[in-house]
C-alpha cells in the first residue's frame, strides 16, 4: 500500500508517499481501505509540532506515527475476530483528534473507537468533511448553553469550524451573525446565517447587535476587541491560544472578576461528535463546505494550501485516484 511518510518534524517538504506493508487488524480492530481524510489545522500543528504542547500527544523529540492524519471515510475489508459492529464492505468513518495515521491507503481502527457507519446516500467527500471541523465547533457549543434565540457571532464563517458551527448553531435555534472576507460571503451565505459581515469592507467588533456570545473559530481576534460585543455576561470562545497564550489564563482570570467571560474550548469525546454528525446528515440538515480535492500524490501541495490560510471549509485527499 501507499502511505504519507515523515520521519522528523517540518513543513509539507518532510512529507513524501512511499510504499509500506498493509497492515492486519488485530482481534478488537477493523482494516480500513481509506478513501478521503482531510487535510487540517490540527494535522498542519501535527506536522510541525507546533505549539509544544502538541508534542505530549504526538511525540516529544520526533513524530510517534510515521503518517499524519486525524480522520478517515472509506470501507472496512477485514474484521478482528471480536469485532461484530461491522461487516466487510461496510462504508464508516472516524476521527481522532489526537491524531491516528490516517492518510495511507489502508488502516487499523479499533472498532470500539469514534467509528461509525456512513449514513446512506452521504458520499465519501461529504462524511469525512464532517468530522474534525464540526468536532471543535461542537466543543464550542457545548461549552456554554444555547437557548432558542441566543445571539451568537462567529469569526471566520467559511473555515471548517466555523462553517460547522453555524450549522450546528442554526439547527439549535441560534441567531448567528457570520463573518468573512469578500470573496466568500457567497459560500457563507449558503451556510444559513441571520446576517453576514464582509470583514474587509466592515470591522466586525463594532457592531451594533450585543451577543450571548462569540466564537472566533480562526483565532485571529482576541478577547479585548471582541468584548464590547458581548452581553454583559456574554461568553467568547477562540480555537487559539490568543496573544501571549492568553486564553489559557483569562478563564481563571475572567471567571473570578465576573461578567464578560472567556472559556478555552478543550476538545473531548471525538465518538459522541461522530455520533452527533450522523444524526445531522441522516437528516439532511448539515452539508459541509468543501474547497478542493487533492490526489494522494499532492499531499505537500495540500499542505502548503491549508498552512497559506487562503482555504475555506475542508481540503480533502482523495485515496482512490492514482
Amino acid at each position: 500500500m501507499r502511505a504519507v511518510i515523515r520521519s522528523q518534524y517540518g513543513g509539507p517538504e518532510v512529507l513524501s508517499v512511499k510504499e509500506q506493508t498493509t497492515p492486519l487488524p488485530n482481534k478488537d480492530e477493523v482494516l480500513i481501505r481509506v478513501q478521503r481524510t482531510t487535510v487540517n489545522r490540527t494535522d498542519c500543528g501535527i506536522l510541525r509540532g507546533r505549539p509544544f504542547l502538541i508534542r505530549f500527544f504526538s511525540g516529544l523529540f520526533k513524530p510517534s506515527t510515521s503518517s499524519p492524519g486525524t480522520d478517515f471515510a472509506g470501507v472496512v475489508e477485514q474484521v478482528g475476530n471480536m469485532v461484530d459492529r461491522f461487516n466487510v464492505g461496510d462504508r464508516v468513518f472516524g476521527l481522532r483528534d489526537a491524531g491516528l495515521a490516517s492518510q495511507r491507503e489502508y488502516m487499523t481502527f479499533k472498532a470500539s473507537d469514534a467509528i461509525e457507519q456512513i449514513p446512506e446516500d452521504v458520499s465519501f467527500n461529504d462524511a469525512v468533511a464532517s468530522l474534525e471541523g464540526a468536532h471543535y465547533a461542537y466543543n464550542f457549543i457545548n461549552k456554554v448553553k444555547i437557548d432558542q434565540g441566543s445571539k451568537v457571532l462567529v469569526n471566520g464563517g467559511t473555515g471548517a469550524i466555523g462553517s460547522a458551527a453555524i450549522q450546528l448553531l442554526k439547527n439549535m435555534g441560534a441567531q448567528v451573525t457570520a463573518v468573512t472576507d469578500t470573496n466568500h460571503v457567497t459560500a457563507l451565505e449558503a451556510l444559513g446565517p441571520d446576517k453576514t459581515i464582509d470583514y474587509t469592507k466592515t470591522d466586525f467588533t463594532v457592531d451594533e447587535i450585543e451577543y450571548d456570545f462569540v466564537f472566533d473559530a480562526v483565532g485571529k481576534s482576541s478577547f479585548d476587541p471582541c468584548k464590547k460585543l458581548l452581553k454583559p455576561t456574554g461568553v467568547y470562545i477562540s480555537s487559539e491560544l490568543g496573544p501571549g497564550a492568553e486564553n489559557f489564563y483569562l478563564p481563571v482570570i475572567t471567571k473570578l472578576k465576573g461578567g464578560k467571560r472567556v472559556i478555552f474550548p478543550i476538545p473531548s469525546n471525538c465518538k459522541r461528535s461522530v455520533q452527533i454528525m450522523i444524526d445531522l446528515l441522516s437528516k439532511g440538515v448539515f452539508k459541509p463546505l468543501i474547497d478542493t480535492v487533492y490526489p494522494m500524490t499532492s499531499i505537500q501541495d495540500a499542505y502548503t494550501y491549508v498552512e497559506s490560510g487562503q482555504k475555506i471549509g475542508n481540503v480533502i485527499i482523495d485515496y482512490s485516484s492514482h
